[in-house]
């Protein structure tokens, strides 16, 4: 009889060991995409001091008001995020002139983050 009882309770305590979520599962919920590695584009139609970029992108790297465009070998560029639908979600867009001035030649790869 009692291999019976600890075996039911053995299961019991299997099922409820199987509803617990693993530490490495919360964890992974927990972190945030910070930065993401992009497609920086020419467009006349940019402000100067403005870079494009979508809705889709700027929510998942909590882009607000101002991002941050970083070239490997260069220092990071600040300028003000202007949030739109109609900019790829795996690219951004900048001034022609203003990107050739800091060095960045059209469908460049730079780093985006939040600031």
């Amino acid at each position: 009889m009692s291999d019976s009882n600890e075996s039911k309770t053995l299961e019991r305590i299997k099922s409820l060991v199987s509803v617990v979520p693993s530490p490495q599962s919360l964890r992974a919920k927990e972190s945030k995409v910070k930065e993401k590695r992009i497609k920086l584009r020419y467009n006349e139609g940019v402000k100067e001091d403005e870079i494009h970029i979508s809705k889709k992108l700027a929510d998942e790297l909590g882009i607000k008001d101002f991002l941050y465009v970083a070239v490997p070998g260069r220092k990071s560029m600040k300028f003000k995020a202007v949030i739109r639908d109609d900019v790829p979600y795996n690219e951004v867009w900048g001034h022609p002139d203003i990107m050739k001035l800091r060095g960045i030649a059209d469908n460049s790869v730079v780093t985006v983050r939040g600031a």
